[in-house]
């Protein structure tokens, strides 16, 4: 049976001529920001990514194709349509039988760009461990699928509405690398530094770069985070956030919002919280990342 997989001809043609690509999720534009802003960062991002001579490969599915590097008449549609749904890596496969489209999450996405042969995947914030899930097991799958990939994935971390303490535990015990962008503080995706440590520091895309030749050398097999914070004078202010965030956990427990029902509702309170400062911090740190992600993908192959 063929592989339900389209890749798109510009995405192909560099990735068989060694040329730079970048990977870059659809959830932001489909499930992350409201319409239009949606469609206006999406179309950014690539522009942004082609500015820098870096062929960008947005992934998504349209109509039970998964597709790297959607065409801009997709991208307007998967921003403009009411019946596309999000999909983590296990719903790919439903979806492509029952015809759908679909934005894809880090998991989704991070797989499909390695089947594609693209190495360097730019996102907003991963998913990771929730608060109590001593007792729930909740957990992203974006963890489990990042430690089978050999790719390079930069996010400004992990949103602060999860368990940051537990989630770096968990990249530890799945092998996960991380390295901070020219800071050893893990950042909090609306906040440049969370609180917590990492121990790596990296100064550049070519050492970033460098890294990721030696994991493969050693045959590694799974993915090097790159924790790049948003810049201190674009994060929301620490002391509003962290007021924001308690009065979220403590409505959501008052309300009894819990699953897969509790990071939307945490997420809309905090923007309504902040009178919608939060999504643009959000879209000040899916710039930041993508324009590095372009600039680690040109050092992997020698064009920096």
């Amino acid at each position: 049976m063929p592989s339900p997989l389209a890749i798109s001809p510009e995405v192909r043609a560099a990735v068989a001529a060694g040329d730079p690509v970048l990977a870059l999720e659809s959830t932001i534009f489909t499930h992350g920001l409201p319409r239009p802003r949606n469609l206006d960062v999406a179309l950014e991002a690539e522009e942004r990514v082609r500015s820098l001579g870096v062929v960008p490969a947005t992934i998504g599915v349209i109509d039970g194709r998964p597709t790297v590097g959607l065409s801009t008449a997709e991208i307007q549609r998967l921003s403009t349509s009411d019946d596309v749904v999000k999909a983590s890596l296990r719903d790919v496969p439903v979806l492509t039988a029952k015809g759908r489209s679909a934005g894809t999450t880090v998991a989704a996405t991070a797989y499909l760009a390695d089947l594609a042969g693209v190495r360097v995947f730019s996102t907003g914030g991963l998913g990771g461990v929730h608060r109590e899930a001593q007792q729930t097991f909740d957990e992203s799958a974006d963890l489990g699928t990042l430690a089978t990939l050999p790719l390079i994935v930069v996010s400004a971390g992990v949103k602060s509405i999860l368990d940051i303490p537990l989630t770096l535990e968990r990249l530890e015990t799945l092998n996960l690398a991380v390295v901070g962008y020219r800071t050893t503080d893990y950042p909090g995706f609306y906040v440049a530094d969370s609180g917590h440590d990492i121990e790596h520091a990296v100064d550049s895309p070519a050492e970033i770069a460098e890294i990721a030749r030696s994991r493969d050398g050693l045959g590694i097999r799974s993915t090097l985070l790159v924790a790049n914070p948003v810049a201190a004078d674009s994060q929301l202010d620490p002391a509003l956030h962290d007021q924001v965030l308690a009065r979220a956990l403590a409505a959501a427990a008052a309300q009894g919002v819990t699953g897969h029902d509790t990071t939307p509702f945490l997420l809309d309170f905090v923007q309504r919280e902040t009178g919608g400062r939060s999504l643009d911090v959000n879209v000040e740190v899916y710039r930041g990342n993508v324009e590095l992600g372009a600039r680690i993908a040109r050092a992997l192959t020698g064009r920096a």
